[in-house]
């Protein structure tokens, strides 16, 4: 959070240079036959598709009715940090044959090609197509070549691309019939984020299809699977069906499951709370307030803020407003006394690290150790609840070879996700913990982490996911802030600015969802529990840059929670369960004559 109102630079991505040198050759082009011969066949499945992605798999990608080169669907696909939206699917085809590629792409620098030939892998590009291009290639499969994966593919940060009307045209194979229908669908353990299914095994079935709600999101060679990524506390339905060379049966009949509610966090906030941070340690613009005079309706108060000595020091130090800054400041008993009367009526306390001024690098585990003994003084001293977290500026970034959030090993993320387990291990389950880190340390994630694959990125990117997913079962409240943000990708691959209602309900919806890290389908970062969730606004037009309306706020609150007033954005879900609003800060409301306040107790009753 700021100490002043300022503009952040947003960090822009790099596009990578593409050197029309490093691109394959493309073999067999002078060998087009005019026509196919009277046995080939299109071996492609759903190569128009007009069954959406049906037979494909793909990244960042969806179908669109328009541009479509024929019938009334094409592909369309946006790369994204690592990831440049490939989709393939992989072809049965004979031995020692030959067979033409081709497919109609729009965008720039978009392929088509072919892998596993068993000869040369082939593809063929163009750089750029303002209108349908038909793209071409040959090969020829080895002699023990019996599959190959057809594919298209955009590249890094160049945008864009939609593909039509992809064939491979050859001869065919036998492939039999599809094998039945699977049987015996059962959902077995269930958690708050999984459900484990099996079934019986189908005669001549070399693999099964999962479907979720309808959609498929995964496959199984055996007769089990557990399909993970799942939201808290909400019902799925389950169907499989088995595949081999021939194609796919049909769905298995349905079983549903609920995922349990979790666990972890403070169990004794209200359904719905509202969260601020109070100018405990200086005064702003905003003037200061006492912690008496702080009114019923804030559920949770976090003290902006907890410092360090030096950067690296580990030692956190909470100074209150001195008198010549804050002339009003009640004195340390009378503040002491009034932190215990709010956590009588229920409310929860808490010091807040970091904010704009304190930066905060954990890099050895002296510091570490520092940390946690210093932060425990300040809980202690005060009789506080609890811990937030509010790195900002360098606090958090990841070291070039840390490419797993679920692994970490930079040195100041390993170090602060060991100190905060140490605390909540120290004061037990009623520790209440929080973080709030900015847009770029969480929902830009879903494009870039670190450094990227190639180098280049900030390595702030994507940088609290670590530590978020290494305590999701003792963390009591995110809330991300929504505010001093650049524009961000939500998960329907269209950036969202600040400013309304959509950017809200586009970069919360990402959290229950959850959303694969830089691009990768198979790097999930997985979705929070609603009651973990609350939304960081700025309480008013001089606490900081995105503040929105009492209507706008309303809007959101709307979407997340009832799926109305959701505007352009399709959530992923519905979750009245959203634990409620974080807001820098009870010092700017105040100001402002409690127009946030007042809209949270309107809104929630």
């Amino acid at each position: 959070m700021d100490r002043v109102r300022r503009n952040r630079p947003f960090v822009r991505r790099r596009l990578l240079a593409v050197c029309t040198a490093t691109v394959l050759a493309v073999p067999g082009l002078a060998a087009l036959s005019s026509a196919a011969r009277a046995a080939d066949a299109d071996l492609a499945k759903n190569g128009g598709f007009e069954s959406g992605l049906d037979s494909w798999t793909c990244t960042a990608a969806s179908t669109v009715n328009s541009p479509v080169r024929s019938g009334s669907s094409a592909l369309k696909a946006t790369p994204a940090g690592s990831d440049y939206a490939q989709c393939s699917q992989t072809v049965t085809v004979k031995p020692d044959s030959q067979y033409t590629l081709s497919g109609y792409v729009r965008g720039s620098y978009v392929y088509l090609g072919a892998s596993g030939t068993g000869t040369t892998d082939v593809s063929t590009w163009t750089q750029s197509a303002t209108d349908w291009q038909q793209l071409t290639t040959t090969f020829r499969t080895g002699a023990s070549t019996s599959k190959v994966t057809i594919y298209t593919h955009g590249w890094y940060g160049t945008g864009t691309y939609y593909a039509d009307d992809v064939s491979l045209t050859g001869p065919g194979v036998d492939a039999g019939q599809p094998p039945a229908a699977p049987t015996g669908l059962t959902a077995g353990a269930v958690t708050s984020s999984s459900v484990a299914l099996s079934w019986s095994a189908v005669t001549g079935a070399t693999g099964y299809a999962i479907y979720r709600d309808g959609v498929k999101v995964q496959t199984a060679t055996g007769t089990s699977a557990t399909v993970s990524g799942l939201s808290p506390s909400t019902a799925y339905s389950f169907q499989v069906a088995a595949t081999n060379d021939a194609g796919e049966s049909a769905k298995s009949a349905t079983v549903t499951a609920t995922t349990s509610a979790g666990s972890g966090g403070s169990t004794d906030l209200p359904t719905h709370a509202l969260v601020g941070y109070l100018h405990a340690s200086f005064a702003n613009g905003a003037g200061y307030t006492r912690m008496a005079d702080v009114p019923d309706s804030w559920d949770v108060i976090d003290l902006a803020f907890g410092e360090p000595t030096s950067t690296t020091s580990g030692d956190i130090r909470f100074t209150r407003c001195p008198v010549t800054e804050c002339p009003t400041v009640e004195s340390d008993a009378d503040f002491k006394a009034a932190i215990k009367a709010k956590q009588a009526a229920g409310k929860k306390v808490l010091i807040s690290i970091g904010g704009q001024n304190g930066q905060v690098q954990l890099t050895t585990t002296a510091a570490r150790d520092t940390f946690v003994s210093s932060v425990s003084k300040i809980i202690d001293t005060y009789g506080l609840d609890g811990l937030d977290i509010d790195f900002e500026g360098h606090s958090l970034s990841l070291d070039a070879s840390d490419t797993n959030f679920k692994s970490p090993t930079t040195p100041v993320i390993v170090n602060l996700i060991s100190a905060l387990k140490t605390l909540k291990a120290k004061y037990g389950s009623k520790f209440v913990l929080t973080m709030a880190p900015e847009t770029f340390f969480v929902q830009l994630g879903y494009q870039y982490y670190g450094t990227g694959k190639w180098g280049g990125q900030d390595p702030r990117a994507g940088a609290y996911l670590p530590v978020i997913y290494a305590l999701r079962d003792d963390l009591t409240l995110l809330h991300v802030q929504d505010y001093n943000s650049g524009s961000i990708m939500g998960l329907d691959n269209q950036y969202h600015s600040m400013g309304g209602a959509d950017f809200h309900i586009a970069m919360t919806d990402m959290l229950l969802t959850g959303f694969p890290v830089a691009g990768d389908a198979n790097n999930v970062f997985p979705p929070l529990r609603p009651d973990q969730i609350a939304i960081g606004m700025p309480a008013s037009t001089n606490a900081g840059n995105g503040y929105v309306s009492p209507s706008e706020v309303d809007k959101a609150l709307d979407c997340l929670t009832k799926k109305i007033n959701c505007g352009s954005y399709a959530t992923h879900g519905t979750w009245p369960g959203l634990r409620g609003l974080m807001t820098w800060s009870v010092n700017w409301d105040r100001y402002s004559n409690w127009e946030f306040q007042k809209n949270f107790d309107g809104y929630f009753g």
